[in-house]
């Protein structure tokens, strides 16, 4: 088995069925599986494509233990050389697999890659290609509004949408990584519920002597946000995510980065609170 497909559903059924139905379109002469595990929905329509797609592997979770710990339960299971963590609002766009998996057999040291990501309305998603967090990147991106100019911060822009390119951070929207070394540095961390896993799981590649990739020659549809409610739930979710990053990685080797992020976090989320109200 080459490919391993690992998809955690959690209320978007719809989604989640052209997800499959853009994996059986276009993903060809690669031995393949899909995993769809259920996090413990509150719609229960999800159980209506089991018969929809008999070849496909669904599994259902009782409890909902966050999306690192869906991953992991479903990995478990996985019989593919590489991992494919995707999210399942997306949708593949072409009969590449192929040709991605073939760039990264090529790769020594090949930690995992990520493609280009464009929204319903066609729009570029930054967040295709980034930086690890730091002092400076996360300033830019806490506090302005940067994403569109060429600079070399936390949002890659010095590289070309269609580049294929060595960068820090991609998406866990769509990851690809070999199992082996997937298990190799620990998997997706636990700690975070949603939110900040895949950072994590990039700069644990990176400190390993492991590559990550940009390549732009690929792309998927993220309808990004339609599966997510902004909420107080989602907030304390993610600046808590990013807080688990920063303690992890920043407190005891860098203290002075810590601070300061730590202090940009909080304000930033007081921000975003104010804004809901």
């Amino acid at each position: 088995m080459k490919l391993s497909i690992i998809i955690v559903n959690y209320n978007v059924t719809e989604l989640l069925k052209n997800c499959l139905l853009s994996i059986q379109k276009y993903i060809e002469d690669v031995e393949y599986e899909v995993i769809v595990i259920d996090n413990a929905s509150t719609d229960a329509s999800w159980g209506d494509l089991i018969p929809e797609f008999p070849k496909f592997n669904f599994i259902s979770s009782k409890t909902n233990g966050g999306f690192a710990k869906a991953n992991n339960t479903a990995i478990e299971t996985a019989q593919g050389e590489y991992l494919l963590i995707l999210n399942p609002d997306t949708e593949f766009e072409g009969f590449y697999m192929k040709d991605v998996l073939h760039f990264a057999d090529s790769r020594k040291n090949f930690g995992c890659l990520g493609v280009r990501m464009h929204d319903a309305k066609g729009e570029f998603l930054p967040e295709s290609k980034r930086s690890v967090p730091d002092m400076f990147n996360s300033f830019e991106k806490l506090f302005t509004n940067f994403k569109k100019n060429n600079s070399k911060s936390y949002y890659r822009n010095d590289i070309e949408e269609n580049e294929i390119a060595e960068v820090d951070v991609i998406t866990g929207a769509f990851l690809l990584i070999k199992k082996e070394v997937y298990e190799k540095v620990g998997s997706l961390d636990e700690a975070y519920f949603m939110y900040g896993e895949d950072i994590d799981l990039c700069y644990t590649l990176l400190k390993n002597g492991y590559k990550n990739y940009y390549y732009g020659k690929a792309s998927i549809l993220h309808h990004k946000g339609e599966s997510t409610v902004k909420n107080e739930v989602y907030l304390e979710r993610f600046y808590g995510a990013m807080q688990i990053f920063i303690n992890k990685y920043y407190k005891e080797s860098k203290p002075l980065q810590y601070s300061f992020l730590k202090a940009g976090l909080k304000l930033r989320h007081k921000i975003e609170r104010i804004k809901l109200k």
